[in-house]
């Protein structure tokens, strides 16, 4: 399956694709937030963008398979980030650190024509290196609703 081309809109739904996710799936930028981060990645799952996802995959939980199926015939719909409030409230559960977040969302997608729903809380780790911080996807949980 041929990869897609870089679309006018942004698939996270945060405006334009060249002001929004575009500067970092081509590296022009780095994700200043770990939503940012996330949001990027949605767009690169898109995309079909393996070496963004791999890039941005802390190294400690990186599958050592293919990340993306280019033959699967699955079309991302939309993203949610859920509620500020919400994840305030469940941040207050975790240990306070300026270089772990974690972003719930809901993506939407459809495989085989039946629609489905991704529910899931990601971990995130900013490590500090040469030049810039960096934001890194660790793991997701899928919380019960």
């Amino acid at each position: 399956m041929p990869t897609p081309s870089k679309p006018a809109a942004c698939p996270c739904g945060g405006g334009a694709f060249a002001a929004c996710c575009g500067p970092y799936l081509a590296g022009d930028a780095i994700a200043p937030t770990a939503e940012k981060l996330m949001r990027s990645r949605y767009s690169a799952y898109t995309l079909r963008d393996e070496a963004y996802l791999r890039a941005t995959w802390h190294p400690s939980t990186l599958p050592a398979g293919p990340i993306v199926d280019p033959d699967e015939r699955l079309q991302w719909l939309g993203l949610e980030v859920e509620s500020a409030l919400r994840l305030r409230q469940r941040k207050a559960n975790l240990p306070d650190s300026p270089d772990r977040d974690t972003v719930e969302f809901v993506a939407r997608y459809k495989i085989g024509g039946r629609a489905h729903r991704l529910h899931e809380v990601s971990r995130f780790v900013r490590e500090h290196g040469p030049g810039a911080a960096r934001w890194f996807y660790l793991d997701g949980s899928f919380p019960n609703k």
